[in-house]
This record gives C-alpha cells, structure tokens and sequence, in this order.
C-alpha cells in the first residue's frame, strides 16, 4: 500500500505548468514539522517534502494556496531517476497529491482579496459548494452548545 498524508506549510507559492499535450501539472513544497523534539532540547527538526498534482487539483491549489498556509495532502510516494545535464544519475522522491485540502483558520490566509473562503470549499479540488442556508456560526459564541 503506498498511501501519504501531510499536513504542513507552502514554502512558495505553487508554480503551474502543464504538458506537451496540454495537461495542467502543480509543483510546491511543503514544510513538515517532525512529532518530537530532539532530546537534547534543541528545535523540532523539519522536513521539505516536494509535492506534485495534476490536472483539476493542480489547477485548484495554484488558485486557492499561498506561501505560508497551512495544507493538507493526501497522495501517494513515488521515486523518480532521472540524469543531469552533467549525465549523473539522480533520484528524487515526491508525493503526487490526490487531494489538497485548507486546514488553517480564515484568518491565517490573509485578506482574500484575491482568494474566496474556505466556506465557498468542500476541500480538495472540488468544485464550489452551493449556498446551503445555513449561517456561519460565531468561533467565540458557542456557550449554549451541549459539549
């Protein structure tokens, strides 16, 4: 089974391109935190783990994503070899996302001047949720909910 989630930060903004027949492909990366602290009490070490999506959940993440918001991706690992200019063989390990879904608050992404919210959104690269009827509640006026 080769299945990966990751939640973590843009590093860039994600760059679209698309191929010789047309087919739109993303690349960014994301910064992921480690889950544990080194002993010795240094910081959390992080990790750089470069993504790929493509077709609609391409075209969705360079509409939606930023430098710096927070993301989750759920895809899969694939090891790619491939030869420099300098004729050496290289190997690149990527994540070719599945999904990409918003994961940090409204206010974390800015403006959105340029952006809708994340309540015109499903997650991933789905389309636009109809008006349901139903008000957005209040993060501060939850006193009346039984938990």
């Amino acid at each position: 089974m080769n299945q990966v989630v990751l939640m973590g930060r843009l590093t860039r903004d994600p760059e679209l391109r698309h191929t010789q027949t047309g087919t739109p492909v993303a690349s960014f990366t994301i910064a992921v935190d480690r889950g544990f602290a080194p002993r010795d009490g240094g910081e959390r070490q992080t990790d750089f783990i470069d993504i790929v999506a493509w077709r609609q959940t391409a075209e969705f993440v360079v509409k939606y994503f930023v430098k710096g918001q927070l993301v989750a991706v759920s895809g899969r690992l694939q090891i790619r070899d491939w030869t420099d200019k300098d004729g050496n063989k290289r190997r690149n390990a990527e994540v070719i996302a599945e999904n990409v879904y918003f994961t940090g608050d409204k206010r974390e992404r800015g403006d959105g001047s340029a952006r809708p919210s994340q309540d015109s959104f499903s997650g991933g690269y789905s389309s636009p949720v109809q008006p349901s009827g139903f008000a957005e509640l209040d993060d501060e006026d939850d006193g009346d909910l039984p938990f």
